[in-house]
């Protein structure tokens, strides 16, 4: 990214997480309700555990608006940890003098493990605490920012579920008019009324086994121009740069864009999206390359998918081996969710509502969101 930064700080059961965005033009209307809204969709979804009962996200802006408006300076939010009044002794910033238990018994499939090795840590917690998928809360809330400016020039980004475990869509679709609110609904963010029953089910199956499933969402954008992103150099395409961002995201294992893996096993003739002249207007007759041809936009919905892992901490934990004693042993049991893939697919939108933005600011340039609009008009193609 080069137009925009974020950088996030804090600590799963600290005081809060805080975050800051550069970049932003000025003049951006943006709220706290407005982010708030966001941060909302990302708590709910089936499947989420105790923790959302006690956290009610709220980011606070800290500065870089003013009278409601993008100073053009960074604008830093705050968000409180409510949970955090419980962990006074374990999170203490001083020394206290008091012992607290160390955690010692590192999960498979976290980060515990190569995270104590890597800073020579005897306490699971020093890793743990970051490693948690908590921190993506203020992801969201930077990446509603970067939501409000593409709204404002007319980029919408939706996402929905795909798939839960083995459980998956039977149709794909090719209505985005207003997929995410339809998706939004569904407490698996699913669109078919059918599929998100047996969804539901075989999450309540995994919680009552102690267990946990993963799945896939896909994220759309539409109203891209022409050329966002470029071949000239491999950091600079888009593609590359949407799945280093989704690929951030804990517990993602894949990302694909358009017919993805499954180009594989198409034809050249098959796959490539025939270029046709339609009511006087150069378009496609489909969208197997999902919006992204040779690292750039090309105004095609633009279309990824995600692959989520089961969350690792479970409260039936797996074999595991403590790292003081070597005593073979179980995992150690955290607070956690038995499925979190809605969750994901609304951090994924915040991703790539950053990575977006950014490559809109790049391509366009401009200071405040005047400059930026009055850019686009004389120069964007669609």
């Amino acid at each position: 990214m080069k137009r925009i930064k974020f950088l996030t700080a804090g600590e799963s059961h600290g005081k809060g997480l805080i975050g800051i965005i550069e970049g932003i033009p000025a003049g951006l209307e943006i709220s706290e309700e407005y982010i708030k809204y966001q941060l909302s969709r990302r708590q709910a979804g089936h499947g989420r555990g105790g923790r959302m009962k006690i956290e009610q996200d709220f980011a606070e802006i800290w500065s870089g608006i003013r009278f409601g408006e993008t100073l053009g300076s960074p604008v830093s939010l705050l968000i409180n940890n409510k949970d955090s009044i419980n962990w006074k002794k374990n999170m203490s910033i001083d020394e206290t003098g008091v012992e607290s238990s160390k955690v010692t018994l590192p999960r498979p499939g976290h980060a515990d493990l190569a995270g104590v090795h890597k800073y020579g840590f005897d306490d699971i917690r020093n890793v743990l605490e970051r490693a948690s998928a908590r921190e993506t809360a203020m992801r969201v809330g930077l990446g509603s920012i970067a939501r409000k400016l593409l709204e404002d020039i007319g980029i919408i980004v939706q996402s929905h579920v795909t798939q839960i475990h083995n459980v998956r869509l039977t149709e794909n679709i090719s209505d985005y008019h207003e997929l995410s609110k339809i998706a939004d609904k569904s407490p698996v963010r699913c669109i078919e009324k059918e599929i998100e029953k047996e969804m539901i089910s075989i999450i309540d199956n995994a919680k009552l086994y102690g267990d946990s499933v993963g799945g896939i969402f896909e994220v759309i954008a539409t109203g891209l121009p022409f050329g966002l992103g470029s071949y000239s150099q491999w950091e600079n395409r888009l593609n590359s740069q949407i799945s280093e961002a989704l690929m951030s995201i804990p517990a993602i294992k894949g990302v694909e864009i358009g017919k993805g893996f499954k180009s594989s096993e198409s034809f050249g003739s098959e796959f490539h999206d025939e270029i046709i002249l339609d009511k006087n207007k150069i378009t496609r007759k489909s969208n197997n390359a999902g919006g992204i041809e040779g690292g750039m936009s090309n105004t095609q919905p633009l279309i990824c998918r995600a692959v989520m892992k089961p969350i690792p901490t479970l409260k039936k934990p797996l074999q595991s081996v403590d790292i003081v004693t070597n005593t073979p042993s179980h995992a150690h049991k955290e607070r956690t969710d038995s499925c979190a893939v809605p969750a994901a697919s609304i951090i994924a939108e915040s991703m790539l509502c950053l990575v977006l933005a950014d490559a809109i600011l790049v391509k366009f340039g401009g200071d405040s969101m005047t400059q930026l609009k009055s850019h686009i008009k004389i120069s964007g193609k669609y």
